[in-house]
């Protein structure tokens, strides 16, 4: 996987850019369907969808199925500081567990040699 130009660390920006987004864009729908917020959380929610479709296709992988499970990982990741950051609640000993096996994970689909 990598970017044009770039090496295949530099994928690590527009994984934590499309996390981001779809959790912002998840985020607004749960606020509205669960938490009873106007209807109005959706526009932004959906252009947050919007932009997490459009970074996770600037990866540049002939295979979209690798990019996807490569950044599971990320999203993981970033769930668990969007929980902390955001509701407040911190990640206890299993999230951080899962959160680095998973990143492991992700590391051996990105980083793996590939010929």
């Amino acid at each position: 996987m990598r970017v044009a130009g770039g090496d295949r660390l530099s994928t690590f920006p527009l994984y934590a850019l499309a996390a981001l987004a779809e959790i912002a864009g998840c985020f607004a729908a749960w606020a509205v369907l669960r938490d009873g917020r106007s209807a109005w959380w959706l526009l932004p929610g959906l252009a947050c969808l919007a932009f997490f479709a459009w970074a996770l296709t600037r990866i540049d992988t002939p295979f979209a199925g690798r990019a996807f499970a490569a950044y599971g990982g990320v999203y993981i990741a970033a769930s668990l500081g969007w929980m902390w950051a955001v509701e407040g609640a911190r990640p206890d000993r299993f999230d951080l567990l899962g959160m680095l096996l998973c990143l492991g994970g992700a590391g051996v689909i990105l980083l793996a040699p590939r010929g």
